[in-house]
């Protein structure tokens, strides 16, 4: 019973609303009476819509807009970046780790490099090899470079790092 007094009592309402307006104002019976009408047109259209959509399944998503949406890949890093930038971080820390880790990595690309691009064995022709990359990269590359004498001592400094880098970009 109340669901149907619910919803008898906004027309119910408006039919009350629309006396006093034709008591009121009778030369605007016509423009009331049209109001009238189409506000109960509206009241129904929206009742009848709200009860077709509680009869409707709840919304899910769509096969096809799942496949629409951009998924977030993870971000995998590169385990080989990872080592490198460990070794780097090692090498500027202390000497031991700059002599027996990062160093060891940079003269193998040093080697590669200058023997691809220019044809220099690092080894081989160490005058060559250190007019090619200069002095900076040459000091971490020799190899005739002796093992550090404190373990824990300063590793290279980070512009040194950053020089020698640059020079064997520029091979």
């Amino acid at each position: 019973m109340s669901r149907a007094l619910a919803f008898i009592r906004f027309p119910l309402f408006l039919t009350v609303v629309l006396a006093v307006v034709l008591v009121a104002a009778p030369g605007r019976s016509g423009l009331a009476v049209h109001v009238y009408v189409l506000v109960l047109a509206a009241v129904g259209i929206g009742r009848l819509l709200a009860t077709m959509r509680a009869a409707l399944p709840p919304r899910r998503r769509s096969a096809f807009d799942a496949a629409l949406e951009r998924r977030q890949r993870p971000t995998q890093r590169i385990p080989e970046l990872e080592r490198m930038e460990r070794e780097v971080a090692l090498g500027l820390a202390t000497a031991f780790d700059l002599h027996y880790r990062l160093r060891p990595r940079l003269r193998r690309i040093a080697a590669e490099l200058l023997a691809a691009r220019r044809g220099i064995q690092l080894d081989a022709n160490p005058e060559a090899a250190r007019r090619a990359l200069g002095d900076d990269a040459w000091e971490l590359v020799r190899g005739d470079l002796e093992p550090p004498r404190e373990r824990f001592g300063p590793g290279v400094d980070f512009g040194s790092l950053r020089t020698a880098v640059t020079a064997l970009e520029a091979l």
